[in-house]
């Protein structure tokens, strides 16, 4: 029963962290645009998880931490910083940081997080509704 409440909250608190570390990535190339040679860096989260997801087949369900787990899952779908070592730059210094992308992405990131912290909110208070609903 917990288990349908909570059926995509563990991925939406994985694209939650995803999030924040991408804005901390973001704020690390946007200090770094005037270091020469720098070159910037990304988060790749969301290739990583269509690619776990697109794995074709089924998920088991396992009851106890004993039991082989079955099939694939979308846990599997890992955070990783990517660095840009293209020598693509427009820049003579070689850094290769664009100062509007970065900060559009920036933009877009932090409306990804907050729509994120809401549905993760909005989770926990169903959770906290069904709880105290179930107690009368």
């Amino acid at each position: 029963m917990f288990d349908k409440l909570t059926s995509n909250l563990r991925l939406r608190e994985k694209a939650l962290d995803a999030a924040w570390i991408r804005n901390e990535v973001i704020a690390q190339n946007i200090a770094n645009v005037d270091t020469p040679g720098y070159k910037k860096s990304s988060v790749a989260f969301e290739e990583y998880l269509q690619g776990a997801s697109e794995k074709s087949g089924f998920k088991g369900n396992t009851t106890d931490r004993r039991h082989i787990p079955i099939g694939k899952s979308n846990e599997n779908a890992k955070i990783r910083i990517v660095r840009d070592n293209s020598e693509l730059s427009t820049r003579l210094d070689g850094n290769n940081v664009d100062i509007e992308a970065e900060m559009a992405e920036m933009a877009k990131n932090s409306i990804r997080y907050y729509t994120l912290v809401q549905s993760v909110s909005s989770s926990y208070q169903r959770i906290r509704t069904v709880i105290n609903e179930g107690r009368r």
